[in-house]
């Protein structure tokens, strides 16, 4: 929350709504879970017309053998191109609960959910002019105990894009 979020706030006598707190709290949590996986944070809570997307990460998909040998590679400079080709687009939805009794966090990302999540990756995809790269859909389920993170549960590869949409 910014500044002058927080100004508001404070004179307005209100708090906010309790869910939206909890789930930025989730939000803030699950991007700095993945941060420490290696994942490079690009944007949070991007909208479209079509969709919102939580969180947007890039991971490099190389393996490690290949990762080595790349500087040495770029100097080349025909293969400057090579860099994003294992480049890997993670568009991930957070679920944050503050009881697990009933289902799994995950469970409330139906197909209809899926379908806006698709639709809203599409948007970022063609603002970024189609890059050639590879795509996921991550969930990270946050839980929570007296309004402090409890636990985080990364579920990579979680969906694929729905049907009839599909991306390289």
């Amino acid at each position: 929350m910014n500044f002058i979020a927080k100004l508001k706030v404070c004179f307005s006598g209100r708090v906010g709504a309790e869910h939206l707190r909890r789930g930025k709290l989730g939000e803030r949590a699950a991007k700095k879970y993945l941060q420490r996986q290696g994942m490079k944070f690009l944007t949070a809570n991007y909208r479209s017309e079509r969709g919102e997307i939580d969180l947007i990460f890039r991971v490099n998909d190389r393996p490690f053998a290949e990762r080595d040998i790349l500087p040495k590679l770029l100097k080349m400079r025909h293969l400057k191109f090579m860099r994003n080709a294992t480049d890997l687009l993670v568009f991930v939805e957070v679920k944050t609960r503050s009881s697990e009794e009933w289902v799994r966090p995950a469970a409330a990302v139906n197909a209809e959910r899926r379908r806006r999540l698709t639709r809203a990756a599409l948007d970022y995809l063609r603002l970024l002019q189609n890059p050639p790269v590879k795509v996921r859909f991550d969930i990270v389920e946050v839980l929570l105990q007296d309004s402090a993170v409890r636990e985080v549960r990364h579920l990579p590869n979680t969906f694929a894009m729905e049907r009839p949409y599909r991306y390289y």
